[in-house]
Formats: structure tokens, sequence, C-alpha cells
């Protein structure tokens, strides 16, 4: 038996800020499905803590915001892309006010904020829940329109390409995707004359990250097995501070609190660090901050360090970060009278699907925007607050070309349903979770925030064995949720390694001893199908 076949004008494989921002630009024009893995805000944007970067303030400039960018990238960015970007984030700001996102404002003007690596304030927020708020305002406007279908629960197994018709035709163009439902546990088929995936990173493949728990690589994995490149997936950014609580293990300290004076200290002497290691001190780049805090732990062995902002007044800290100060009052931590403990944690996927500046892969009929991608945007290090711009700048990009090549875009040829008949039941659940539980300790063991040539190479043939025993279960099992995400790991973790061992330099958030300088022209890695 197999699930249900709808037909729309443009899928959308995400739901957060990327997805329903193309959505809402397509849709009163054209019939777009939004697809999400799980509720339509359990994606990153909803987590996304301090704000999006914009150049509002007189004496910032939008030359500032892309020498900031580039300074951060260390480099690599693509300096176009960087421009179109920057350029667009007051639109973005302004559209989204449209929306009704309520962002922070003192006497009716902006508030603005500023983050490790910004020369000026210029990240515009919702108290420290910004993310949340943009997501709400994002799904309402979907929700509302007779154009967007909102499809949750259901995870994406593989891209529908010219292989899967009933002729094999148009082999390599994309036509939709199938979908497992998990109410019904049947794969059901999605066609379309375009398929946007805006997906998010693949944060889940390390032992500790900030992403939320869906963050898997699916639409990197999906992409690359339909013959898209991949790009810069060495470049994977470690935030400077997570916090550390036996209890929870993902819940992210923005760095809007260094940006308002947060101060790291070292629990053992007590001391202010950064000093020691950056002239910007607190408010370098999040690669150097990182590196900053994984050297002080492995030399004084510490499990933590601290984040100290209790020196400035109670209410200013409980005003600016409400939420913040909530959660950790609820684990028994003040920080209007003590040190936050904080370690670094897996944060975002700076690589990913090769993109141009209107979206496009190398497929046709298939586009990317957000952390899914690499745009040229980000480089060798996201600077702060450039995520959620990235996704509603190319959100609206990959939209406005879909909509310009609408008459040359052809209907999608009879697709065969997905064939369900050939598996059976999986009995072997705990064999899944332990290859999961496998992947995320040796990913940050051996390809966290500092790595060497021998430990990528462990790294590679320990996802050289999983490939084949994935590649088995695959094959003979029903797919369920849980087995889809592994065999996407499993293909973003081989990206990742293999791009770390093509890298002969350490470069941003790519740091390797075997080779610690910084090579003097900066060249993406691209992996080829």
């Amino acid at each position: 038996m197999s699930g249900e076949q709808h037909n729309y004008d443009v899928l959308i494989i995400g739901s957060g800020a990327a997805g329903l921002t193309a959505a809402l630009n397509l849709a009163n024009r054209l019939k777009v499905c939004v697809v999400a893995k799980g509720a339509l805000s359990e994606g990153s944007t909803a987590w996304a803590q301090g704000g999006i970067a914009a150049v509002l303030e007189a004496g910032d400039s939008f030359e500032a915001h892309v020498s900031d960018t580039m300074i951060a990238g260390a480099g690599l960015n693509n300096r176009a892309t960087v421009e179109y970007v920057v350029g667009n984030a007051p639109l973005a700001i302004e559209r989204l006010e449209q929306l009704g996102v309520p962002f922070t404002a003192d006497e009716g003007v902006l508030h603005l904020t500023r983050e490790g690596g910004h020369s000026h304030r210029r990240i515009v927020h919702v108290d420290d829940a910004t993310g949340a708020a943009v997501q709400h305002a994002l799904e309402r406007a979907a929700a509302a329109h007779p154009n967007i279908t909102l499809m949750p629960d259901r995870a994406a197994l593989d891209l529908v390409t010219g292989r899967h018709g009933e002729r094999y035709s148009g082999e390599g163009h994309v036509w939709g995707a199938y979908a497992l439902s998990r109410a019904s546990g049947h794969v059901e088929l999605f066609t379309a004359r375009a398929t946007i995936l805006a997906t998010g990173g693949a944060g889940r493949a390390y032992l500790y990250s900030t992403a939320p728990r869906g963050a898997t690589g699916d639409g990197i994995a999906m992409a690359w097995r339909a013959g898209c490149r991949i790009s810069n997936m060495e470049f994977m950014q470690f935030h400077p501070t997570c916090l550390w609580n036996l209890e929870v293990k993902n819940f992210l300290i923005t760095e809007a609190v260094r940006g308002e004076g947060g101060r790291l200290i070292n629990p053992k002497t007590g001391k202010r660090f950064m000093p020691y290691y950056d002239e910007r001190l607190e408010l370098a780049p999040r690669d150097v901050v990182a590196r900053a805090i994984d050297a002080e732990i492995k030399r004084f062995g510490l499990d933590y360090v601290h984040l100290d902002i209790s020196h400035m007044p109670a209410d200013f800290v409980m005003g600016h970060f409400p939420n913040i100060y909530e959660k950790l009052i609820g684990l028994g931590i003040d920080m209007t009278k003590g040190p936050i403990p904080v370690v670094p944690a897996q944060h975002y996927t700076c690589g990913g699907i090769l993109v141009d500046m209107a979206g496009r892969t190398d497929l046709p009929g298939l586009y990317a925007a957000g952390e899914c991608t690499q745009s040229g945007l980000h480089g060798a290090n996201r600077l702060a607050s450039n995520s959620l711009l990235e996704c509603l700048v190319f959100g609206e990009a990959a939209a406005a070309d879909i909509l310009a090549r609408w008459d040359d875009l052809p209907a999608p040829p009879p697709i065969l349903p997905w064939d369900e008949s050939r598996v059976s039941e999986a009995d072997e659940d705990v064999i899944v979770q332990h290859n999961w539980r496998e992947i995320r300790r040796f990913m940050w063991d051996y390809v966290g925030i500092v790595r060497t040539t021998k430990r990528l190479e462990r790294a590679k043939h320990r996802v050289d064995l999983l490939r084949g025993e994935v590649a088995d279960y695959y094959g003979n099992y029903r797919v369920t949720a849980d087995l889809i995400e592994l065999r996407n790991l499993v293909d973003v973790a081989d990206l990742i390694v293999r791009s770390a061992l093509h890298r002969h330099e350490s470069r941003g958030l790519h740091y390797t001893l075997d080779y610690p300088e910084t090579s003097p022209e900066a060249v993406d890695t691209i992996l080829v199908p």
C-alpha cells in the first residue's frame, strides 16, 4: 500500500523563516504546499534568540556590515552575495514589521543591540526571543493565505527526479519529493513544477548542539543524493556559550549577553581570560571565542567556564534577557547575582547545497534557501545574526526567480508511487538509536572545534562502516522517521569529514593542528556527486 499523492505548483520542504517567506511571496500567483518534518514551529527559526542584523542606525553603513561579514568569514565569502543580502536587510525588517513582528523599541525607535564581530549596534530583536516572534508572524500569515497548504508531520525521504518517472524522462530535473506521513506510516508523493529545500542545518550530527532535534541535514543529504554539489561542509560553527547543565543539554545563551557587557571568566582562577586570546575580547567572532573557551577548558581541566553579567544592574539584565533569566531561575541560576556556566556547542552549518543568488541549485526545478545552503554569505564563519537575514532574503529571491521563470518550468511527468511492498517491518529499532549515538559521539570527538588529520581519518573509517550498515537496513525494512534521519546523518557526516580532510589549512571554523596556517588564497571546498 502506498500513501496519498499530492500535486502543487511549488513544494517547499521546511517551515521556518526561509520556507514560509518563499511561500508568502509565491502564493498570490501559485498553489504552494509547505511540508514540515514535525510541527510547523519545531525548526531552528523559532529557537533563534539574538536577532536580525540590518543597517538602521546613523553612523552605520552597508559597507561596514559587509566588512564585518567578510572579516568573520575569513575572506571566503562571496562579496557580491554579501552585498546583496546586506543591502536587502532593511527591507526584510520592514516586511516583518508589516506582518506584525513586535520588534523591541524605545520610544518608537527600534532598539538595536550589538553582537560579536559587529562594529556597530545593528541587531534588531524581540527581547531575547526574536526567532519565536518571527516564526509566529510568518505562520499566522501563511495559515491565513488560501493558496498555501501547510502539512506538518511529514518526513521527506528523497527528491523526485527523472529516474522516478514512468518513462524515466527528464533525468536530473526535480519534480517534488517523497515524504513519510507520521500519522499513516505510509510514504506520500508530492509533485510540483518547482521545489524549494528550506530544511535547516545538520547540527544533530554532533553530540552537543544548540540546534533542534530535527536538524539532521535532510535537505543537504537529499540534494547530494539527487546530484547537487555540496560546498564548505567543514565549516561547522560552534556557539561559544551553551548552558552547561546536567539536565538541559542545548539551551543557548545568546551572543547579546556578551554584547551587553557579559564577561568570560575562568572559574578556577577567577580571571577574565579573553584578553589573552584576542584584542576584541568577548566580542571577537564566534570561532575565536569558541576556541578560546575550548583551550581554557583543556588547559585547566574544567567542565565549563563562567559567563558573568551580574555586574550590570539587575533591572537591565532582566529587561534585556527575560526569557533566559526565567529559564535559568528555573534551574537555580540567578544571572543577576552570579555567573552562568557555559561550554561551546555546535550551532550552525555554514556550508551546504551550492546555490546562486536566486537560490538555484545545480538541478533544474530545485531551489534551496537558508541554513541548508552555501550561498557565499557566511564564508568560513557566520557573523552573528546574519542567519535569519539570509533566510528572509533568499526565501524571497527563490520565489522571485520561480515566478520569473514560471512559464518555462515544465509540468511533472507521471511519477511512480513509492514501493512499500519490498520491505518488511523493522524489529531492531535499537540499532538505529545506537548508530545515531555513535555518529554524534565520534563527530564530537574527532571532527570538533580543533581537528587533526588522524582524527578525521578515524571518523571517515567509522562513517564508511556505518554507511554500509545503514544502506542494508534502509533497503530491507519499512522506513521510519528515525531511519530516514539516520540515513541523512550518515551522508552529512561523510560530507563534513571529506570536506575537512580536503582543506589543508586553518581558516575560520576549520582549525587543524596539522595545518595551523591560513593559505594566502581563499578557495571553497566543493564536493561533486
